[in-house]
């Protein structure tokens, strides 16, 4: 098992983009399509704290989903209140998120990754 994992959707280019940059690096890495497999509150919550990040900085802004679910991107819900909707509905979080040890960033632009390993 490697200790970097990477949250995505590997149809996403930037996803893609991350795996050949992770690959020239030598770089081996766990994938979990999280779109797929899901992303359960606490592991979303543990995500969000290595990367020192709030829930409206990985959300999917331009994602019609988050329209339809009634979410204002200016105006955000409450952080509990918007993890509880990203764990049910997993297609409004942003990708690629990696993982590494005790951090996580939110590989946009792919070299952001770089920050951690």
């Amino acid at each position: 098992m490697a200790d970097v994992t990477v949250y995505e959707k590997r149809t996403c280019t930037t996803c893609r983009r991350l795996s050949e940059l992770l690959a020239e690096r030598g770089v081996d890495f766990d994938r979990v399509e999280y779109h797929v497999e899901g992303l359960p509150e606490p592991k979303l919550r543990e995500l969000l704290h290595k990367g020192g990040m709030r829930p409206i900085d990985v959300m999917r802004r331009r994602e019609r989903l988050v329209a339809e679910l009634g979410i204002d991107p200016d105006h955000p819900p409450p952080d509990d209140e918007l993890i509880r909707l990203m764990a049910a509905n997993p297609q409004i979080v942003q990708r690629p998120i990696v993982e590494h040890g005790d951090r996580a960033v939110l590989a946009r632009p792919v070299e952001q990754v770089l920050e951690i390993l």
